[in-house]
């Protein structure tokens, strides 16, 4: 498969990026969010909460002095093979999104928010920034968008042939690297199950610290619940996938277990381009989630680029 079969899809929504406090997270239950938006995805980490929503579900998060907001709108871009929509497209892959999309927007100075699904990889961009990451990649990629109802091919916006690619440059890894103890997993449910498990969602969400052994320092709280056109998508570690009953929950064939490498000692913020997470940005860190048999020479990696940098 060459890049110019492979489709990136303009989902509609305006997407907004915020980190609330504990108290306006409480105040959002799983079981309804469907109602009021279509586009939800809700991170935890040590540090923070981190929610991104479409504008409609934005208007009915609990106004608040302690809600920090992005300073931008953002656009979701969905990388997929073999056209059709987001339920029947098959989504291509971090590594390859990385290479072909990621790394020529950094190359362009144009940052993203990247937020991975267990049905596919989504790549945010500001809205602002949309033309340039048109012009940019159309060359590689057919880019489609839904008007009125239809998928229709999305224009150029108007940015003219004179527009200049800057010579490639390498982008050592420049922050700091660690990586969790626990061992992660990226599952699904059933939508119409949601009901039944609503309640065991809203303790391991906001009021469970995680399973975790006490001697184990090492161990991070980390759990993230998407909402997007009506696909459930999970992440958890495996102490919290045990506390779910047994079939509920959708893994893949291999059952491949993933360990986590948190990238950044501070917040990054929102200009930083080229870091890429597997699985969720988040307003603070980054993540990116390895396979559990790949960790040691993704850290080496990192560290052999860090190096290189000093």
């Amino acid at each position: 498969m060459t890049y110019n079969e492979t489709q990136i899809h303009e989902q509609r929504q305006r997407l907004l990026l915020s980190s609330p406090a504990l108290e306006e997270v409480l105040q959002v239950e799983p079981v309804s969010v469907d109602t009021w938006c279509k586009f939800f995805s809700l991170t935890e980490t040590p540090e923070d909460y981190t929610i991104i929503v479409d504008e409609e579900g934005f208007l009915e998060l609990p106004a608040s002095e302690h809600l920090s907001v992005a300073d931008a709108t953002w656009l979701a871009l969905n990388v997929v093979s073999g056209g059709g929509g987001f339920s029947t497209s098959q989504p291509i892959g971090v590594t390859k999104i990385a290479k072909s999309v990621i790394a020529p927007l950094a190359d362009q100075n144009i940052s993203v928010f990247m937020l991975s699904t267990y049905q596919t990889d989504f790549i945010l961009v500001r809205e602002r920034d949309l033309p340039f990451v048109m012009h940019t990649l159309a060359s590689e990629f057919t880019i489609l968008r839904v008007v009125n109802g239809e998928t229709v091919a999305a224009d150029n916006h108007g940015i003219s042939n004179g527009f200049m690619k800057p010579k490639l440059v390498q982008r050592p890894v420049v922050h700091p690297l660690s990586s969790p103890s626990n061992m992660f997993c990226v599952t699904s449910l059933d939508p119409d199950t949601l009901p039944s498990v609503a309640t065991l969602l809203m303790d391991v969400m906001f009021y469970s610290n995680g399973v975790k052994d006490p001697e184990d320092s090492g161990h991070i709280r980390f759990f993230s619940f998407s909402l997007i056109e009506g696909y459930i998508s999970l992440v958890m570690d495996v102490q919290t996938q045990k506390r779910f009953p047994n079939n509920l929950l959708f893994t893949s064939a291999s059952g491949e277990l993933w360990k986590m490498v948190r990238i950044g000692g501070q917040p990054l913020g929102f200009d930083e381009c080229g870091i890429v997470a597997q699985i969720s940005d988040t307003f603070k860190f980054d993540h990116a989630l390895v396979p559990e048999e790949n960790i040691n020479g993704v850290i080496n990696a990192l560290q052999v680029s860090q190096a290189e940098k000093d």
